[in-house]
């Protein structure tokens, strides 16, 4: 089973997770190539979904484009469902993501969701997150002095040159760590001024993690 029929299965699984629903929902929708698989799928449920809060401006035009009613979530307060997929997971449903950019506001999406359902496929699982580099997003008068904080901490940063963020702010991607206590790191990386988020999703973390298995398998954890 290919890559991409791994990301199909996994999202056609999390598709269930919306039909259990009885009255229309208000969902979140993250940002990848896992979640654009979602997103294609979505109009055989429409009649499930309120409202979409989308994490990034690619996935709000992909919605957009299919007619959904996509808002701002300021728009609609706290949100029944987020689901989203990961570059990273361990046995504990601790994730890294920013792999696209979109972190921050995926971070603040899944703090604002009652249940986060992360999608991915079994490459993505691992036993200690860090073996994909650690997105920073940073404003960018600071970039050069997170990159030192970084490097304290034991990793090689590298500024992603030429991407900025839907946030109008630079990423610093920081290889090399291995991250024993996600949820320590992610709370120290944070409290470093000129961060505006790392990727790092072990504070609020996945409530369910669907991983496709090239067998056909969905293993939920």
């Amino acid at each position: 089973m290919s890559t991409d029929q791994l990301k199909i299965q996994a999202a056609t699984a999390a598709l269930e997770y919306i039909k259990k629903f009885d009255y229309k929902i208000d969902l979140g929708v993250g940002t990848g190539s896992t979640v654009n698989e979602l997103i294609a799928l979505l109009p055989s449920v429409r009649h499930h979904i309120d409202a979409v809060v989308s994490s990034s401006e690619e996935s709000t035009k992909r919605l957009e484009a299919l007619e959904f009613n996509v808002k701002e979530l300021n728009q609609t307060g706290d949100l029944t469902l987020y689901i989203d997929g990961a570059d990273e997971c361990d046995g504990h449903n601790r994730l890294i993501k920013g792999g696209g950019g979109a972190l921050t506001r995926e971070k603040i999406i899944a703090a604002s969701s009652r249940q986060f359902i992360c999608i991915v496929d079994q490459t993505k699982m691992v036993d200690v997150l860090g073996k994909f580099p650690l997105p920073v997003e940073v404003i960018p008068m600071a970039r050069s002095y997170v990159a030192r904080q970084m490097v304290k901490l034991g990793g090689q940063p590298i500024y992603r040159d030429g991407f900025v963020t839907d946030n109008d702010n630079q990423i610093i991607d920081v290889h090399n760590l291995k991250i024993l206590d996600p949820v320590k790191l992610e709370s120290k990386i944070n409290q470093i001024p000129g961060v505006i988020t790392n990727g790092l999703f072990a504070l609020r973390k996945a409530d369910l993690t669907l991983v496709a298995q090239k067998s056909g398998e969905i293993i939920k954890q």
